[in-house]
């Protein structure tokens, strides 16, 4: 059967956000721990307790490099997850960590790494409140794995899903694409280039909810991290049994970040971000959510990129800038592995 995954081996690809990810998930994961919470398929649970509602997320980190123009992996750990709960339209406010350490690693790296995420839980205004070290034995790993798991809070009435989309909705973004995964590229062994690119890692949740104080009935929040924008809006145009048309012509790209793909072969649209959020809110709530974006530095250059539509549901159709129009399929691979 087309995607059973009998006899087979886990590859690189099983953690691309791709095809093989959601195969993984759905014949491997999904029928063992199957849940209301965890069919969801968000970027975190969200539950009820003593009548208030919280939302839960869990994520690893293997970057690699550790350490990266514009960040490391210490930071990528706190504001991915940080991330991940706000997409869920909570706040978010303690977080967990846990790391495997190779032995040999070096120290001095380790307390770059540890500083790093103390600073990004301060700006994100989150505290890490318990953890775990494990250390292997050298060459059992590749010198430092980190997982982080974070809990918030959700206030009023707000419901956010990957399948509350609806036709007539507008989709935005917060800024340049494709940044995150061109600058680790940047410093991989064999592929280093002359460029000024910096991830765009970043902690979202203050400009979460600015969205949600001029707009507390958007339908999606989505990070468009492995797989890149190309799978989110794949995933959000299955979930919501919807169709999605976005014009190359305004979504936001570093002319760099454009050249370097090009060069390498390589679609901005299926490269990992961590400091990018795709809202999908109602038409006449755009431009309020647009203005409230533009006010902090992450939002400035935030656009419009597509609408929501009841054709051609659950496929995603790129406008480009030659006035032609193509599909945009779900990642069946993972082009950039290694990068969040």
């Amino acid at each position: 059967m087309a995607g059973e995954l009998n006899g087979e081996k886990v590859l690189l690809a099983h953690g691309s956000g791709g095809k093989p990810s959601a195969e993984l998930f759905q014949q491997v994961f999904l029928p063992q721990f199957n849940n209301p919470l965890l069919a969801e398929a968000h970027d975190g649970a969200v539950f009820e307790i003593g009548g208030q509602r919280f939302a839960f997320s869990t994520d690893s980190y293997v970057v690699k490099p550790h350490i990266f123009p514009g960040g490391n992996i210490g930071d990528l750990a706190v504001n991915g997850t940080v991330n991940d709960i706000a997409m869920c339209g909570a706040r978010p406010l303690y977080l967990s960590t846990g790391f495997i350490l190779e032995e040999g690693f070096d120290m001095a790296e380790l307390k770059l790494i540890v500083h790093s995420m103390q600073l990004a839980a301060v700006k994100a205004g989150v505290l890490m409140v318990t953890g775990d070290t494990k250390v292997v034995e050298k060459g059992s790993a590749d010198g430092i794995f980190i997982n982080t798991a974070g809990i918030g809070q959700l206030t009023g009435n707000t419901c956010i899903s990957p399948k509350n989309a609806r036709a007539g909705d507008v989709i935005i973004i917060n800024g340049q694409i494709a940044d995150h995964g061109i600058a680790v590229l940047s410093k991989r062994e064999g592929l280093e280039f002359q460029s000024d690119i910096v991830s765009d890692t970043a902690s979202l949740n203050h400009l979460v909810e600015a969205i949600l104080r001029v707009a507390p009935n958007v339908h999606v929040l989505r990070d468009p991290t492995r797989g890149g924008v190309a799978a989110t809006l794949n995933e959000i145009a299955d979930a919501a049994d919807v169709g999605i048309e976005i014009e190359e012509e305004q979504i936001p790209i570093n002319e760099q970040v454009a050249a370097v793909s090009d060069m390498l072969g390589i679609d901005p649209l299926y490269i990992a971000n961590e400091g990018k959020v795709i809202v999908f809110a109602p038409s006449h709530q755009a431009e309020q959510v647009l203005a409230a974006m533009r006010t902090y530095p992450e939002g400035e250059k935030a656009s419009i990129i597509g609408v929501v539509t009841a054709d051609h549901r659950k496929r995603v159709v790129l406008q480009t800038r030659i006035g032609t129009r193509r599909v945009v399929d779900m990642p069946s691979g993972d082009q950039l592995p290694r990068i969040c």
